[in-house]
Order: C-alpha cells, then structure tokens, then sequence
C-alpha cells in the first residue's frame, strides 16, 4: 500500500528509462486505484503490469471487491494471489487463496501464487508441510492443466521487511521441493513454471539467489520502490 500519482509516475518513468536491452521480463503490480496509471504509462513497453488482489466472484453485491473483469479492463496481466500480507491480516485462507487463483486463470489472468512460512513454521520443521499444504490447495483446485499457466512465489515470512534473507541454498531448497510438487501434478509443464523468490531480495543478492536452478526471478517489495534498485534486480536476471 504505497505510492501517489506523484511518485509513480518518477518510478515507473525511472524504470522505463533503464530498461531497455535488459533482456529480463518484468512486470509492477500495484494498488488498484493506479491501474489506469499504468496502462498510461507503460502501454507499449515491456513492462507489464497487474494488481495485488483479486475477488473471487465475477461480479455482484460485494461492495469494495474488485473483480478480474476490472482488472483486464485497464489491462492487467498479472494479479497477486496469497500474498503473505493478506494471510495474515485479512485471514485469508489456502481455500480462499485457491478461489482467487481459478477466478484469475478464468478471466486469462495469470496468477502469482504466494507460499511461505512464517520463522515459527520454519524453526518447527514445518516448511514443506505448509508451503505443500498452501500449493496442494491450489493445484487441486485449478487442475493440471492450468500448472503452465500459473506463476508461484515463496515468500518466507520471516524474510519479509526483516532485513533478513534466505541464503541461496536455503530458498533453492525449497523451489526445488515446490518444482517436484509440479512435476507431481503435472511433468511436462512443471520445468517451465516460473518460481519466484519474495524474500528481501535487492541488487546485492538477486544474482546469487537467481542463479540457484528453481529460481527464476523475484518478488519484489521494498527494493521495487527505488527505480534503480528495481533495475539492479532486473539486470541481475
């Protein structure tokens, strides 16, 4: 929750300005209030653009949801499903999670499905066993044959805003469990999913992790909100 048409239109200008030739796909994904902004902005370039929510129904007396036909409206790629702040503050559940997952891929959306633990999970030995059960309910309900349509994320909690980051062999060991629960469901597509690391990557770390084998990008939060960390990232990819 940040930003002013002020201030998004000097990042996104920045980004665009240092983009070119970088030959990394990128995408911002920012409240909805400034979708139209982007679609001003950015149409024509390489950046692509999405929201940080979806509603599960596709329309209706949900006052203040905002629905996946809005989205394409201002055209949205991309939309943020499960993010770790919405787990936990607004309670969203893996069941609800999986909804917003199907209700992205049936309006052509493509969702990016946030996993993670939080450092109680992890320090109990229940990474897997979360992440698994937060993955499994949306494979479940989105079936095999959307698993080339999805983009997934995991986001350690205890990672996020924290200063503190997952070492490379760390997260790689997890994307390497995620990439098996894939191939699980289904094979083919599963070397082809994109997996993205969210847990205070920056310019500094973003190569070393990124070169990791299940790593193939990043979610990124703070370091978003300076155009040239947010072009460091890229490069590095």
């Amino acid at each position: 929750m940040n930003g002013s048409r002020a201030a998004n239109a000097q990042l996104l200008q920045g980004i665009l300005a240092g983009l070119d030739d970088t030959g990394a796909a990128s995408a911002v994904c920012v409240p909805a209030p400034y979708l139209f902004q982007c679609e001003q902005l950015l149409a024509g370039s390489s950046m692509a653009w999405g929201a940080q929510d979806v509603a599960t129904e596709p329309c209706g007396a949900f006052t203040g949801e905002v629905c996946s036909s809005m989205l394409q409206d201002f055209g949205c790629r991309y939309v943020i499903v499960g993010h770790s702040e919405r787990r936990a503050y607004h309670g969203e559940s893996n069941a609800l999670v999986a909804s917003k997952a199907k209700a992205a891929l049936d309006a052509g959306l493509t969702p990016i499905v946030c996993v993670g633990e939080t450092l109680d999970q992890r320090e109990a030995g229940a990474t897997q066993d979360v992440v698994g059960a937060q993955l499994d309910a949306v494979l479940e309900m989105v079936g095999a044959d959307a698993v080339p349509k999805l983009v997934l994320a995991y986001e350690p909690v205890w990672a996020i805003g924290t200063g503190k980051t997952a070492t490379p062999a760390m997260a790689q060991e997890v994307h390497a469990f995620l990439r098996e629960k894939l191939r699980n469901c289904n094979a083919e597509a599963a070397e082809n999913v994109q997996i993205l690391y969210g847990g205070s990557m920056k310019p500094e770390n973003a190569g070393d992790l990124m070169a990791q084998p299940d790593i193939d990008g990043g979610l990124i939060g703070g370091a978003a909100l300076k155009s040239s960390d947010f072009l460091g990232i890229i490069r590095a990819a």
